[in-house]
């Protein structure tokens, strides 16, 4: 068993008074109807926003719904008990929009120039070689 010192608590105290500090919180979370866009203020003065249609959970919820969002705990976090969602601030902000699967299955919905091109090229040879046992 890992023996925890006073001094280690100490240290730990003081690190998360620092997060509170320094770490972006959300101050007020709203959405915008008119840009379809959840948009959260955040404690150090910045907002941040982005289209609801792309985090996991929110893509078909309507705009009655998307405005019940409410704010978790000490901000890290955004809530709409309606849908049952909730969502990591500094997730979102790091462009992580749901789970790992759910990211996954976005990434290949991507759509470019290049990715376009060599699904033609690929369909003009006949398509995708099929898989063999």
């Amino acid at each position: 068993m890992v023996e925890i010192t006073d001094a280690q608590i100490d240290a730990a105290l003081e690190r998360g008074k620092l997060a509170l500090e320094t770490e972006p919180r959300a101050a007020t979370a709203r959405y915008d109807r008119q840009l379809d866009r959840v948009i959260v203020d955040l404690t150090n003065g910045c907002t941040f926003a982005f289209p609801p249609r792309i985090a996991q959970g929110l893509e078909a919820a309507s705009a009655d719904q998307l405005a019940e969002v409410e704010i978790l705990g000490l901000g890290y976090g955004l809530h709409w008990e309606g849908l049952d969602v909730d969502l990591s601030l500094p997730g979102l902000m790091a462009g992580i929009l749901g789970t790992k699967a759910y990211m996954a299955r976005r990434a290949g919905q991507a759509t470019s120039q290049a990715k376009a091109a060599a699904a033609r090229a690929n369909g003009a040879k006949g398509g995708r070689p099929r898989k063999t046992a």
